[in-house]
């Protein structure tokens, strides 16, 4: 998406923080090549990370977890703190859960891994741009698989913390999301049809402004609403 005023083109500025020279070389290479997309600098280290984007303010942060000095886990976490509006993207080789949900509670918004195709990258550049969340999809299937906790530990769990609207029932069908089930899977755990689950996922996404699965559940785990592992 191209964000345009009176025909000019606003371009999406750009930090790449990486400890490897030659990948950010090469991420450099591949955003040249995208007319709204301006790499605007460089780090070679999370302390590094910080201060540039403190100075530069870039709309975006594609930031490696295994840095010097500050892993992306610390950046995520002081930029955070600091309420610094730049939008954080993890470009990293890990796929663990540990890591993932880590930095999604402390402010990243997006979680891609290295090797993803550059269209993949320049895609989640522009939903994360726009304030919405994106894992890549094979990640995403497995957020939450490792949860523990019944259905009713977590109700009680968030009462103090449920958005405005969502019913208990919407808050079960959140945990389950958060549990990594299937429509059909929420649908046994809750003894209803498939198409009443479907009928809640609409109704939650409307409500937290989301548009899909993945936004929903960072959505919980940013704002506390799920506990998850």
């Amino acid at each position: 998406m191209k964000y345009a005023y009176d025909g000019v083109i606003l371009m999406i500025k750009i930090l790449i923080a990486d400890d490897h020279a030659l990948l950010r070389e090469g991420i450099r290479r591949v955003l040249s090549y995208e007319d709204d997309l301006e790499v605007v600098g460089e780090a070679e280290d999370g302390e590094d990370a910080i201060k540039q984007t403190q100075k530069l303010m870039p709309d975006i942060l594609l930031l490696d977890i295994n840095m010097p000095v500050k892993n992306g886990i610390e950046v995520a976490k002081e930029l955070s703190s600091k309420k610094v509006s730049t939008k954080i993207i993890a470009l990293t080789i890990h796929d663990g859960d540990n890591y993932i949900l880590e930095l999604l509670k402390n402010g990243a918004l997006g979680y891609i891994l290295k090797d993803v195709e550059p269209d993949v990258l320049i895609h989640a550049i522009h939903v994360v741009n726009g304030g919405n969340a994106y894992v890549y999809p094979k990640i995403a299937e497995r957020i939450g698989a490792n949860g523990e906790g019944s259905v009713e530990k977590t109700r009680l769990l968030c009462k103090k913390h449920r958005p405005a609207g969502i019913t208990a029932r919407e808050m079960d069908v959140l945990s389950c999301i958060g549990e990594g089930l299937s429509n059909q899977e929420i649908a046994d755990r809750l003894c209803v049809s498939e198409k009443t689950v479907k009928n809640h996922l609409t109704s939650i996404f409307k409500k937290l402004g989301v548009t899909d699965r993945t936004q929903a559940l960072v959505y919980v785990l940013k704002n506390k609403i799920l506990s998850i592992g």
